[in-house]
């Protein structure tokens, strides 16, 4: 597991940011989709859909490891009352923020690049690679106070405007 990664973040003044946007998912088949429909209409919204391939990539590896590793084998795929996973966006000035919210206390694991090398037939594994790949920074951190779970986050940096 890893520890913690918050290098490559810096400090986030919520009520700096310039725009949010949020989306709860269900943990159902068409939560990805979900979560790709609600991005691109997001980032049209902000004007950054120049943007959308590379933050779609990221959003809909996020959602998907969060509902494949962290929800617990009992959730149902059908609409529950409270939604387990939720998707962040936050923009500023010079950066774009994609967050997403699980239940689960555990880190994502990655595997190491010589691996997926030796398994290039494995279906999946690649995730959070493709995520390093396509953003500028990501990591992890454990939510505190009410809150039990983690974020995973994937940070982009923005032109200037």
């Amino acid at each position: 597991m890893l520890e913690p990664l918050r290098q490559g973040l810096p400090p986030l003044n919520l009520a700096a940011a310039s725009d949010a946007a949020s989306c709860a998912l269900h943990a159902r088949y068409e939560a990805v989709r979900e979560a790709r429909h609600f991005t691109r209409g997001t980032l049209d919204q902000w004007h950054l859909g120049d943007r959308f391939d590379d933050v779609c990539l990221v959003v809909s590896e996020l959602v998907t490891n969060a509902l494949r590793h962290a929800l617990p084998a009992n959730t149902p795929h059908l609409a529950a009352p409270e939604p387990p996973v939720r998707l962040h966006l936050m923009r500023w000035t010079e950066r774009l923020v994609c967050a997403v919210r699980d239940p689960s206390d555990e880190g994502p694991v990655t595997r190491e690049p010589e691996d997926l090398a030796e398994d290039c037939s494995a279906e999946s594994g690649r995730g959070l690679f493709l995520v390093d790949s396509f953003s500028d920074s990501w990591g992890w951190h454990p939510l505190a106070g009410a809150l039990s779970g983690k974020v995973v986050w994937a940070l982009f940096r923005l032109p200037r405007p």
